[in-house]
């Protein structure tokens, strides 16, 4: 069974719900395994590291945690404001394409 996600890596996305409700982001990474995605500066939490070679101090560090995909929304490229995504057949290839303005999605 294959998990469908509308958002991909690099795409800018709005949170829709929790603590970061209204802030955008862009996707770091998506786990389609859990249906996820870590979005730069969102859903920040506290890590604690030991210090090794990456990090010779130690202490703590703040890291971007998994946001759940269906908190968050695809932000049209052309307007700025969040949308829905659709995908129809261009020319023998699927493309995604915003609900509100009707734009290819690249």
């Amino acid at each position: 069974m294959q998990n469908k996600i509308h958002i991909r890596k690099g795409d800018t996305v709005f949170v829709n719900t929790g603590e970061y409700k209204g802030q955008q982001g862009r996707v770091l990474e998506v786990i389609r395994k859990s249906k996820k995605a870590i979005v730069e500066g969102i859903n920040l939490v506290s890590k604690h590291t030991k210090p090794n070679a990456k990090s010779p101090q130690g202490g703590i560090l703040k890291k971007e945690a998994p946001v759940h995909i269906s908190n968050l929304m695809l932000v049209d490229p052309s307007t700025g404001h969040p949308t829905r995504i659709g995908k129809k057949l261009i020319k023998d290839r699927l493309v995604r394409y915003s609900k509100k303005s009707g734009e290819e999605i690249k």
